[in-house]
């Protein structure tokens, strides 16, 4: 810190400070500042090392002014609030971002806009540019926020595939159709034939397409598809307690269920046990996510990994890239079975 000329309280350094104890020129050290372009590797390192002798630290809204970013980034939840709370992927998801943006010094903001004047207000917020781009953990068809933002130029990348936007969003998804053939084939080699599903919202990507999974499975093995197997819920616990409650309603010789998220797993167990069936000797029960939910499950879940770090590893990657000018992209990354006790 630097003495002012008033009172003796002592100021932040600023760059004139950096420059002066480097030995260069204020420009240099705003070169060295925005990436250290044409900047020689000596004076480079004089200007770090007085970077840190002075303790200068970047003023953000000056560089904003400068450059007309944010240098921030929004994490972007589309969901009632309680579900950021009860879902253990959303904390991990925000986790990873943050720590994976932090290495390019960029702070995460976390937004929630589970209703209708939320996600208004949230939209106006992001296109009055407050942040520089998107990462957004979960979308419904019907929601308009990610063609809003498309619409506004604003840098989005979603978690998922995109549901009515087709290539013109940016998204990193888990191959949920893949994952959900692993269950269910692994379901049949245990010898279960009656195999329920209680699916994730359909106006959802991952409930869609774990779904479509299921069912391509049964087809290919010559099981025809019972309706009465098959329910949907919204990923919350108390649906996935409800989803059993009424497979076992509509189909009491149920010998199996795969269900779309670990913690709807949980809540079909309480239903499977409250109907005094036993897991895994009468109802074989399998999750997707391999999630805490999973390990915290009684049985321990068999379930489908999704690769969580590598997906917000790569949700930034591409974002980052997109608000330096790059087109969107779609990378799609691999599932993988995980076998325990409920199976």
């Amino acid at each position: 810190m630097t003495m002012s000329n008033t009172g003796g309280r002592r100021r932040p350094p600023t760059i004139h400070d950096v420059a002066r104890e480097a030995g260069v020129s204020r420009g240099t050290v705003s070169r060295v500042l925005n990436g250290g372009h044409y900047v020689s590797p000596a004076a480079a390192e004089a200007v770090n090392a007085a970077i840190r002798k002075t303790g200068y630290v970047v003023n953000r809204h000056a560089r904003s002014l400068i450059t007309g970013r944010s240098d921030s980034v929004g994490f972007l939840l589309t969901e009632p609030q309680e579900r950021f709370f009860e879902d253990p992927n959303f904390n991990v998801l925000l986790s990873a971002c943050t720590q994976a943006l932090a290495a390019h010094d960029i702070p995460l903001l976390l937004m929630l806009a589970g209703t209708k004047d939320e996600r208004r207000r949230i939209t106006r917020y992001i296109t009055a540019g407050h942040v520089d781009g998107v990462l957004l953990v979960s979308s419904h068809s019907g929601d308009p926020v990610a063609e809003e933002l498309h619409k506004a130029g604003v840098p989005l990348v979603q978690c998922g595939k995109p549901m009515g936007l087709g290539s013109k969003v940016s998204y990193v998804a888990a191959d949920d159709r893949d994952g959900a053939r692993d269950m269910v084939r692994h379901l049949l080699s245990l010898g279960r034939r009656r195999i329920g599903m209680v699916s994730g919202p359909l106006d959802t990507p991952g409930g869609v397409d774990r779904l479509a999974g299921y069912k391509e499975v049964l087809a290919d093995a010559g099981i025809e598809i019972d309706e009465r197997l098959v329910v949907s819920g919204d990923y919350s616990r108390a649906s996935g307690e409800a989803g059993a409650e009424r497979l076992l309603a509509q189909a009491p010789d149920m010998d199996a269920v795969f269900v779309a998220s670990d913690l709807m797993a949980q809540g079909a167990l309480t239903a499977l046990y409250r109907a005094g069936r036993r897991v895994p000797e009468d109802v074989s029960v399998g999750g997707f996510d391999d999630s805490v939910a999973a390990i915290e499950a009684t049985p321990p879940l068999t379930t489908i990994r999704q690769p969580y770090d590598r997906i917000s590893a790569e949700m930034v990657r591409v974002l980052l890239a997109q608000i330096g000018g790059e087109d969107p992209a779609a990378v799609i990354l691999p599932t993988e079975l995980v076998k325990r006790d409920s199976t």
